[in-house]
């Protein structure tokens, strides 16, 4: 019996609701959700507190909660781990953002960027704050900036993952920074 078929398992086990299931599900895609922690952190600040670990271990914690969602295969569950990753670090940016109220917000792109939690927390809940206008007016478009943009999935991974073609993924993530980056600068 190959992985493949070992997840599928697992996530049928899992939509039954057999408790422990997401503890055998976590250990088969541990790499891929350390991968995805490692993209969003790669271009931190030299001596930031959260380490990819420690991303991939809180993202696991707000996993538990959802153990009853469908998940229908790997994308999709990855999907789902990126939007716990993306809470996870902006529920950092707000504890960091009590402690240093004040300061100039900092400008950020979606291009290729990525947001240094503990440099520009008041950059990331301002983006949080335009995914969420975002999220009100098109959920496909902000499902597919979280699973880009926090969760580092490629175009493939999120098509499969929201059910859509790859052409639609580029549409939707042109549109989305569009839209995103007008929310930014009003």
């Amino acid at each position: 019996m190959n992985a493949d078929t070992n997840r599928f398992d697992v996530l049928t086990e899992l939509r039954s609701g057999r408790h422990g299931a997401l503890d055998q599900l976590v250990p088969m895609l541990y790499n891929e959700l350390r991968a995805i922690a490692h993209r969003q952190l790669a271009l931190r600040a030299p001596g930031g507190t959260l380490s990819t670990t420690a991303l991939v271990h809180e993202a696991y914690l707000k996993l538990v909660d959802q153990s009853h969602a469908d998940w229908r295969d790997r994308a999709h569950f990855l999907a789902v781990a990126s939007l716990a990753m993306r809470h996870v670090l902006v529920d950092r940016a707000k504890a960091r953002s009590t402690q240093k109220r004040g300061g100039d917000r900092k400008r950020i792109t979606l291009d290729d960027a990525h947001i240094a939690v503990d440099d520009q927390p008041d950059a990331l809940l301002q983006l949080d704050e335009a995914m969420n206008r975002l999220a009100q007016l098109q959920p496909r478009l902000a499902r597919v900036v979280e699973c880009r943009f926090f969760g580092g999935l490629t175009e493939e991974e999120i098509a499969e993952a929201l059910g859509v073609t790859v052409r639609t993924v580029q549409r939707d993530w042109a549109k989305a920074r569009m839209l995103l980056q007008r929310a930014l600068e009003s």
